[in-house]
């Protein structure tokens, strides 16, 4: 499943081979820090390459420079203009192969701190340390191909369909499927909220093919997925960010829903294709999720807005968009307050933050993400209808699907209001926010294997 229907990736290819004539000359230092001609035009400088050249032949990368493979980390306002600088190691015996280069002219700088822009650290991992030190960073995500897409899911939605496997298994090994048996399993079925039409359905289909007959719960499992997939199928879609940029997208859902950590990821992702993002930290009452929003973006290389805590987050939506318009950024990404849904002077705020996002684009918000609690169960339903009234919600992620055994009730809001889900989350982990697809659910869903 793709995450998003755009062309980030084909937008960053082009911007790169437009850039890709400015790189074919580069300029030296000569021993008294000032620009020069190319290496060859100065003895000295030659000196210097050579002796750089006889520690091991340099790095294949654009330039002719010995360090231009990793090693030259910055242009700081402090250096003469076009001057390279390598990053002083502290490793003893490094610090000795580093010698001629000092010889050179080439200025050591010391090894940076974990502050430093994306357009400094090029070559940094992407995982590097809480920029802050404190103990809100979130995990460095591991690669994605440690796990299959499938085994991931499976594992997030175990406690949901080990709660179903087990009730079908005591209800129906070695029985056969009469009245009483469909009755019973009607009720397992609404118990997993996954709700009284999904639950019909799958009593239906087994009802027509296997009454009377003895049933494996091996073929109630089946159904179940089938009937799953068949339901959301129709609601399977990416985030479409294809039309005029900026887009912008709101988040919305109540307390501890998830939202300011779904939207660092989906940052990251969309960053990773190439896109130009800026992300608004909305909820402006929790200092921990501004500081939150703030280290996802900086792993994302986002631009991020923020204002005191207690500031009007419409000024900033409105502030962000106005940004992002001028910058020709492709996606604005708003967090929010997390609400209640009974508390109307919240829900008020909400309406009042899309009403000024109005003012600046009468078609913004594009998106209105809705992200839902997976451990409520069925008091998703309650949440959607209040969000959908005040701020017209567009679509669906669903979170914490691995801490629930109530992983059915997506299943539920689907059918009732018709929304396109978008992605679930099924663990902490950055590869843990997946794309949705309707069909890996059901089987995860109702236990049925590959």
């Amino acid at each position: 499943m793709s995450w998003f229907k755009f062309g980030f990736g084909k937008k960053k290819r082009d911007k790169s081979e437009e850039a890709a004539p400015e790189t074919e000359e580069t300029s030296t230092v000569s021993e008294d820090g000032a620009s020069s001609a190319p290496p060859s035009a100065d003895p000295a400088d030659a000196a210097g390459q050579d002796d750089a050249e006889a520690d091991g032949p340099a790095p294949d990368g654009e330039g002719s420079s010995p360090l231009d493979a990793g090693e030259i980390i910055a242009e700081g306002p402090d250096l003469p203009d076009e001057a390279f600088v390598f990053r002083e190691s502290r490793d003893p015996a490094e610090r000795e192969a580093q010698a001629p280069l000092e010889a050179a002219g080439l200025e050591p700088v010391a090894e940076p701190d974990d502050t430093a822009g994306a357009s400094d650290l090029e070559a940094a991992p992407e995982d590097s340390t809480d920029p802050e030190g404190g103990d809100s960073a979130p995990e460095a995500p591991a690669p994605e191909e440690r796990k299959g897409f499938f085994a991931r899911l499976a594992s997030g939605l175990k406690k949901s369909s080990s709660r179903f496997s087990e009730s079908v298994t005591a209800v129906f090994t070695r029985r056969r499927l009469d009245d009483e048996a469909l009755e019973e399993l009607e009720d397992l079925l609404i118990a997993a909220d996954l709700g009284a039409a999904t639950a019909a359905k799958v009593a239906g289909r087994l009802a027509k093919d296997r009454f009377d007959k003895d049933v494996s719960p091996e073929e109630i499992k089946q159904a179940l997925a089938d009937v799953v997939a068949e339901t959301l199928l129709p609601y399977e879609a990416p985030l479409d960010m294809s039309g005029p940029s900026p887009q912008v997208v709101l988040f919305v859902g109540v307390n501890g829903s998830g939202k300011t950590t779904t939207l660092g990821k989906i940052a990251v992702k969309m960053t990773r294709e190439g896109g130009d993002v800026i992300t608004a930290a909305g909820d402006t009452f929790r200092a921990a999720a501004v500081e939150q929003l703030e280290v996802w973006s900086k792993r994302a290389g986002a631009t991020f807005l923020s204002r005191p805590i207690g500031s009007d987050a419409a000024g900033l939506a409105f502030d962000a968009v106005a940004q992002a318009k001028r910058d020709g950024a492709d996606a604005v990404l708003v967090d929010t307050a997390g609400r209640l849904q009974n508390k109307a002077e919240l829900m008020d705020e909400l309406r009042k933050i899309v009403r000024v996002l109005k003012k600046q684009d009468e078609s913004a918000p594009h998106h209105v993400v809705l992200v839902l609690d997976g451990t409520v169960g069925s008091n998703a339903i309650s949440q959607a209808e209040a969000f959908m009234e005040a701020a017209n919600v567009t679509g669906i992620i669903m979170t914490k699907l691995d801490g629930t055994a109530k992983g059915g009730a997506l299943v539920q809001v689907a059918e009732k209001f018709g929304l396109p889900i978008h992605f679930i989350g099924v663990g902490e982990g950055e590869a843990d926010l997946q794309a949705f697809d309707a069909r890996a659910f059901a089987r995860a869903l109702a236990g049925v294997e590959g």
